[in-house]
């Protein structure tokens, strides 16, 4: 029973590490990121309309991962890039192999702790299935079922007018090259406020 769980985990992990990223097309938006909120790991309302104008890279995360070391590029992302207006949002889920069990405390002391994090974290929640955020099911519903998240650190990047733009699968480091040249795109853009002045 363990080795099955062990082998079913390693395959997760080596599907996300391979799968390449999903793009979205304007034609397939419906809706807003801003649309929706989470509540933040200190227990208040964080709704994403609060970051109009902002580029997202909205994170599910686990403590307990093979790849909890990108808590450190994704700190290392955020601190680089936002005076230009990116926000990474780390949210923590128990959802693939049971790697985020703490409670809210002990996963806040843990980021703040071992990564040194400040970007906003969520409190812990369901990314997949029936009982997944809403905004997790909005994001797959706007980009189709391969872009769900299939392990942690699944990376989802949303523009400044609040659209989906673009998928990445877990292996994708904070550092790639591919996905810091979509952050940097997205960022090349006016904020929304402006672009409508």
């Amino acid at each position: 029973m363990l080795r099955s769980l062990a082998l079913k985990a390693f395959s997760m992990t080596l599907l996300a590490t391979t799968a390449s990223a999903v793009t979205a097309t304007e034609a397939e938006q419906k809706g807003s990121a801003h649309d929706f909120s989470f509540t933040s790991i200190d227990g208040k309302p964080m709704p994403l309309s609060a970051y109009k104008g902002k580029a997202l890279l909205v994170v599910n995360t686990a403590s307990f991962c093979g790849f909890t070391q990108q808590y450190k590029g994704l700190q290392a992302l955020y601190e680089k890039y936002e005076a230009k207006g990116l926000v990474v949002v780390g949210v923590p889920s128990n959802d693939f192999g049971g790697q985020e069990p703490g409670s809210t405390k002990e996963i806040k002391d843990f980021c703040e702790g071992a990564f040194g994090i400040t970007f906003p974290l969520t409190e812990k929640v369901p990314v997949t299935g029936a009982a997944a955020h809403p905004f997790y099911k909005w994001v797959v519903e706007t980009l189709g079922a391969k872009s769900a998240p299939g392990w942690n650190f699944h990376k989802y990047l949303v523009g400044r007018d609040g659209r989906v733009v673009k998928s990445f699968y877990s292996g994708y480091a904070p550092d790639s090259q591919e996905l810091v040249a979509a952050v940097e795109q997205e960022l090349a853009k006016a904020p929304a406020e402006m672009a409508t002045q």
